[in-house]
């Protein structure tokens, strides 16, 4: 009989796993200042060969292979073979350290990189297969990262040059952290107070919406940077008119243009999420709470915004996300944040600094995604119930 394969994705991701052994497991340094030369896995680890084959070849059998047990299986491998990548990234580190030089700088390879997005890549599949259930596979997406987490936490990986930047940086780091969080929080804040008042305004005046989305889709499609940089001009010469303004922080560059500017960004998704969701409760759903005397009020408060939530925290999910992601950009006009360490190690040719605002950036977006994917597995389970 032929070989019939029951998962393809693992089949390709296996094929894609093989032509990263190619690749390098870690780049080192002698030092900061010198670039670093790559190193493949078998230069590091004489047996890692042997143990990722092994790896590999059980991946591609389950991939062979029908049912729930074969896939439960490809979840646990998946994730401890993720994790064992991780620790011994720290471990290459460590030997490299104490072999060569103290001062010797060891980075995770393209290789590596890879091979853990690959991981990533397999346990997704494999929970999405396992069930349908959002609260389920929140829960089943989550776990993957105890180990890592525990790993980073524990010291084993503190010989990375990532997290040496980190240590040498680190109240840099905190300052950047909680800038990075006053620009997000500063622009959901005022977002909602106008993007949801906007909605509501819209889907009671049908007529206004044309003209009402066209001027949120123009402010829309102006880049970024041009739309922090129109803003310069009108707040500086804003603050010369009345120098009162500069007591209270307002100027023509650092926060007040970035956050005037993103809760622009944030109003176009947030006003139609918020007319989506009252669009879609039911003209007699709407008959019927009015039969049961309930006032407009009432109807909104108990009928239209439960049902309109769900829509509602998608786009707010969106608008989070968004916004970490400019808020990056946002450091060229002073407003700091993760963009600062990111731009500073641009113009210092510093990959791991640039390493060092990136990467928590991405982690923040991840985790504010994962707690609206909870919210709303939490809110259909409910309304399942």
């Amino acid at each position: 009989m032929p070989i019939k394969c029951h998962n393809r994705v693992l089949l390709l991701l296996v094929i894609l796993a093989l032509a990263a052994c190619a690749l390098p497991f870690v780049n080192f340094a002698p030092n900061r200042l010198m670039s670093g030369e790559g190193r493949a896995v078998w230069q590091v680890w004489t047996f890692s060969p042997v143990l990722l084959a092994i790896a590999l070849v059980l991946l591609l059998a389950l991939a062979l292979r029908q049912g729930r047990l074969p896939l439960l299986l490809t979840l646990i491998l998946s994730e401890l073979l993720f994790a064992v990548l991780f620790w011994s990234a720290g471990l290459a580190a460590t030997h490299l350290a104490a072999v060569e030089s103290p001062l010797a700088r060891t980075s995770t390879g393209s290789g590596l990189w890879l091979w853990l997005a690959l991981c990533l890549l397999a346990c997704s599949d494999a929970i999405r297969r396992l069930t349908d259930r959002p609260l389920w596979r929140w829960l089943l997406n989550a776990q993957i990262w105890i180990l890592p987490l525990l790993l980073l936490f524990s010291g084993e990986l503190n010989d990375l040059s990532l997290l040496k930047e980190y240590a040498n940086r680190q109240d840099v780091f905190d300052d950047a952290l909680a800038q990075h969080l006053t620009i997000l929080f500063g622009t959901l804040i005022p977002a909602l107070l106008i993007g949801v008042p906007v909605g509501l305004w819209c889907y009671r005046h049908p007529a206004r919406q044309g003209s009402v989305f066209a001027v949120l889709n123009v402010i829309q499609t102006i880049p970024s940077v041009a739309l922090f940089g129109l803003l310069i001009a009108p707040l500086a010469g804003l603050v010369k008119q009345f120098p009162v303004l500069s007591t209270l922080g307002i100027a023509g560059t650092g926060l007040t243009p970035a956050l005037i500017a993103l809760v622009l960004y944030a109003l176009l998704p947030l006003s139609r999420g918020v007319l989506a969701g009252l669009s879609q409760v039911s003209p007699d759903v709407l008959e019927s709470a009015n039969a049961m005397g309930m006032s407009p009020p009432q109807r909104f408060w108990k009928v239209q915004l439960p049902i309109a939530l769900p829509l509602l925290l998608r786009s707010l999910r969106v608008v989070a996300v968004q916004t970490v992601g400019m808020a990056v950009i946002a450091a060229l006009i002073g407003a700091g944040g993760f963009g600062a360490l990111v731009f500073q190690g641009l113009l210092s040719s510093a990959l791991d600094l640039v390493l060092l605002g990136v990467i928590p950036t991405i982690a923040l977006a991840v985790v504010i995604d994962a707690i609206f994917a909870l919210w709303l597995a939490l809110l259909k389970g409910k309304n399942d119930d």
